[in-house]
């Protein structure tokens, strides 16, 4: 067994006993929902962190990249949604998914899209199963809700080369709530606009099975699902500085953060650099737009506590600077090079992506595991 001390930095760290009791969490609430769990591994890409999310159970999976539905696969999980509107030229590589076992469905947004869909399926003698992505609160891709434009989508799925799976949405709005009242507003919103959008289908001769709807914070904060048949979620497993400025988790319940090491001192301000900068941390500066503007992350002792008022104030490449909320100046002999630091991420998905696998630590420090992580597209 080693300690977190022995590590090389900046690498990322995973504590075990909150990763659990935020996938018991969001179990617990998709339950009380009456809806079924289906994870997102966006942020995960690691077995052995949805093995635990999927529990005793063996459901299926949501991934954003046919990298991670090629791993998962491997790694014996069939039953996986690549919830990104499908490029033709990615036809290939899920066609060769299925072939070798994959319960794969995949996703279009415009009948241009789905009549292509059509087309190779036949042309490869498969049927790809295909859900439609509504554009619930126009924020970013999908079609309006019930619309003539859904019926020629839902058409152009010939049902020979590629048949409708069902609707799909994901309210990214949500991310940008100023209260819970707002996120629970929008949480009602999504659902109605892929109910509405089932019920039209199959009041046109069309069969919608699924409707697949989700956020971390619209799930935590919806109050009835009626008629969704599944929510998908992800952030959830870790929780991150953005998701606690919503409402959505305490600081306390951020799982994940980047372990880094003092390397010198601003002269001006005193305040330490440390060997995590953007490459390490990333760009994203979620939290600018929250009431409370967390920097490139908060700063915390080598075991986790979090130092009050501290944030990494500036990122390079490579070099992190941790200041003062304030600006005031910082004492160098309390961070002296060679000290270890941890930082809580703004985004979770962004922070881990930087990195090829987690470090699985106790609340002593110890490591107890390495859990690799898949990477790429």
């Amino acid at each position: 067994m080693i300690n977190i001390s022995d590590l090389q930095t900046p690498c990322l760290l995973l504590e075990l006993r909150k990763l659990n009791a935020n996938l018991d969490r969001m179990a617990q609430r998709v339950d009380a929902l009456g809806v079924r769990l289906r994870p997102h591994a966006k942020t995960a890409k690691s077995i052995d962190v949805l093995d635990r999310a999927l529990g005793s159970g063996t459901g299926g999976i949501t991934v954003s990249t046919l990298r991670e539905a090629e791993y998962f696969l491997d790694h014996g999980i069939t039953d996986i949604l690549y919830a990104v509107a499908i490029a033709p030229a990615k036809l290939a590589t899920a066609a060769d998914l299925m072939r070798r076992g994959a319960d794969l469905k995949i996703l279009v947004e415009s009948a241009e899209t789905a009549r292509i869909v059509s087309t190779e399926g036949r042309r490869a003698g498969l049927r790809y199963k295909a859900f439609v992505e509504i554009d619930s609160d126009g924020h970013r891709a999908g079609v309006r809700p019930a619309s003539a434009e859904l019926l020629e989508v839902a058409d152009a799925l010939d049902g020979v080369g590629a048949e409708l799976s069902g609707v799909l949405t994901h309210a990214g709005s949500s991310y940008h709530c100023d209260d819970t009242a707002e996120i629970a507003r929008i949480a009602a919103s999504e659902r109605e606009a892929v109910v509405r959008s089932a019920e039209f289908l199959r009041q046109a001769g069309h069969s919608c099975p699924e409707i697949s709807l989700g956020s971390t914070p619209t799930i935590t904060f919806a109050s009835d699902l009626a008629g969704v048949t599944e929510a998908r979620v992800g952030v959830y497993m870790f929780q991150d500085l953005v998701m606690a400025g919503l409402g959505v988790c305490a600081v306390e319940d951020i799982a994940l953060s980047v372990l880094a090491t003092i390397i010198g001192h601003r002269r001006d301000t005193g305040a330490p650099i440390i060997d995590a900068g953007w490459m390490a941390l990333s760009r994203d500066r979620g939290t600018s737009m929250q009431k409370i503007d967390q920097g490139y992350g908060i700063v915390c002792d080598e075991l986790g506590a979090v130092l009050p008022d501290m944030i990494v104030v500036a990122a390079n490449q490579e070099h992190g600077i941790v200041g003062r909320r304030d600006g005031g100046m910082i004492d160098p002999s309390l961070f002296p090079v060679g000290k270890r630091l941890r930082i809580l991420p703004n985004h979770a998905c962004a922070t881990a992506a930087a990195h090829d696998a987690f470090h699985v630590v106790g609340p002593d420090g110890t490591v107890e595991a390495a859990w690799p992580r898949c990477r790429g597209w």
